[in-house]
């Protein structure tokens, strides 16, 4: 098998940076040391800096040292003369001279080198500027159909790129970023290796400038939390009700799909007054009128629901939702954004937001939260937090289940953005969700969506996750519902096929996801005494 067909793929780009670059020299003192292999950045005409590696020293007879360095991108190699006064480089007027400087990852942005950063780099040693902060936002959890990130992990671009051979890891790196970052020629020789695992799976394997950060998890939840150019106010914060005063919670949930929160919300013993859900899909409706015995009122499509409804039905306590993200994700190339076709259904949330937020001096506690995909387009997240007047809170379902399913969450309930971490009865791996006699290939499996075939792993779709009586499977509905925490059979209503069933499934919430989330409001409304796995109140 030909390894590197196998864990590479190729891709191309639109580069900013011409390939043929005037680079101006270095001025150095005879203080200043370079070794064969180090990494040296030059200031480029137009750009702030450029990196090369130092290929080889050579002591002329006049106690000079000459110096080749090997630039990056274009394959120009220039010999520096490093002297007291200054270096002299062979491609370049020697008229012009600019200071030599000690690389600092910090400094430079590892996407493009630029020294205009803006913000650190979540995952490695290192900082964005403003423009690959944005492009980093909208990419890093943009995933091609084989299940592996569309661009590289450091920089979220890349002509060609080397995937991670670690089952449960998606993340792919580019033949620049190793080269520059680790060493020139690194990347011809991970080719060779099968399975390669990545800097991030195998920290302990990094060199070079390419060094990941040891808390790069927590990173990552604080740069998402923390990219958006806006701030705005801090939402009215709400004391906890005593518990004698507690009353049922009283919930209005849009886009309900397979009704999600009504099923977190008894898990989480809570008491449900009212639960009034909007969903137009009539197989998700079966489910959840099966599933709940009639206890949830389904009302009209979300876009004829009035204030006059609204008094009519509440007031209510709690207003969750997640409008269809077709029209947002930019894995749709026939997208149309966030004011044309069921992006625009964004809007109805909103409304509705405010006809039911109480009004001043009104002091019940109100709570709201809406969902929607991580990969956007910056343009239209940054629009829908200026309408919610607030910034998001990234939550990956890997954490707390075995399939990744990141998601942005909005809103006002307490503690949202505090770190998530798996409960004693989660299932955190592929193989306690399977049925008896059957084997997990995988630890983790990819995000699920409508399509057949994200049940695949790998590149091109070509991996079954299972192996049962020693042939490869696909997952059965029954474990993907476990998969996403809804009960065994969840989904077995109306004679629904399989691909129907799959279908709600892929559209829904990840179940301990909306349980993290929904925690912290049991402060606020009463709780029935709920059962342990052992049957004691």
């Amino acid at each position: 098998m030909n390894t590197f067909a196998t864990h590479c793929k190729f891709r191309w780009k639109n580069l900013n940076i011409p390939t043929s670059i005037r680079r101006e020299c270095f001025s150095a003192s005879d203080k200043t040391a370079f070794a064969v292999g180090a990494m040296v950045w030059g200031s480029v005409e137009g750009f702030a800096v450029w990196p090369g590696l130092v290929e080889e020293l050579t002591r002329l007879k006049n106690g000079d040292t000459l110096c080749k360095v090997a630039w990056f991108g274009d394959g120009m190699i220039s010999e520096v003369r490093l002297r007291i006064d200054c270096v002299m480089c062979s491609v370049l007027d020697s008229s012009i001279v600019s200071p030599v400087f000690v690389f600092n990852p910090q400094d430079f942005c590892l996407s493009c080198g630029t020294g205009r950063v803006e913000i650190f780099h979540p995952l490695f040693e290192g900082s964005l500027c403003l423009k690959c902060k944005d492009n980093f936002t909208e990419t890093l959890y943009r995933y091609d159909d084989d299940g592996y990130q569309s661009y590289c992990t450091v920089c979220c671009a890349g002509l060609e790129v080397i995937l991670c051979g670690n089952d449960s890891c998606c993340r792919s790196f580019c033949v620049d970023c190793v080269d520059i970052l680790v060493g020139n020629g690194t990347f011809d020789q991970l080719k060779d290796l099968d399975p390669w695992i990545c800097y991030l799976c195998a920290p302990e394997k990094s060199s070079g400038a390419l060094k990941p950060r040891h808390d790069w998890s927590i990173r990552v939840q604080e740069f998402f939390a923390n990219n958006s150019a806006m701030e705005f106010e801090p939402h009215r914060v709400y004391p906890a009700i005593p518990a004698n005063m507690r009353r049922p919670i009283r919930v209005l949930s849009l886009f309900d799909g397979i009704s999600t929160g009504y099923l977190v919300l008894k898990d989480l013993g809570f008491k449900v007054e009212k639960y009034v859900a909007s969903e137009v899909d009539d197989e998700s409706i079966a489910v959840s009128m099966v599933n709940h015995d009639g206890k949830i009122t389904q009302v009209d499509d979300v876009r004829r629901i009035t204030k006059k409804h609204i008094e009519k039905w509440g007031p209510f306590d709690l207003l969750i939702g997640g409008s269809p993200c077709n029209d947002l994700s930019i894995v749709n190339p026939a997208r149309k954004g966030l004011f044309e076709g069921t992006g625009r259904l964004f809007f109805d949330y909103y409304r509705l937001l405010n006809v039911m937020k109480p009004k001043e001096g009104d002091p019940r506690p109100f709570f709201w939260l809406f969902e929607n995909v991580v990969f956007m387009n910056n343009r239209d997240k940054a629009d829908i937090c200026r309408f919610l007047e607030c910034n998001p809170v990234l939550v990956d379902a890997v954490k707390v289940s075995p399939a990744h399913r990141a998601r942005y969450f909005w809103g006002n309930l307490p503690g949202m953005n505090r770190p998530i971490i798996a409960s004693q009865n989660d299932k955190l791996t592929l193989q306690e969700c399977l049925e008896p006699g059957r084997t997990a290939k995988y630890v983790k499996v990819r995000t699920i969506t409508t399509r057949s075939n994200s049940l695949k792993q790998g590149a091109n779709d070509r991996h079954f996750p299972i192996s049962m009586n020693g042939k490869d499977d696909g997952i059965w509905i029954t474990e993907m519902e476990k998969i996403f925490g809804f009960p065994k059979h969840y989904t077995d209503v109306k004679n629904m096929g399989r691909n129907q069933r799959q279908k709600v499934l892929g559209k829904s919430w990840s179940v301990p996801v909306i349980r993290h989330l929904f925690a912290p409001l049991k402060d606020y409304f009463a709780c029935d005494e709920v059962l342990s796995k052992c049957g004691e109140l």
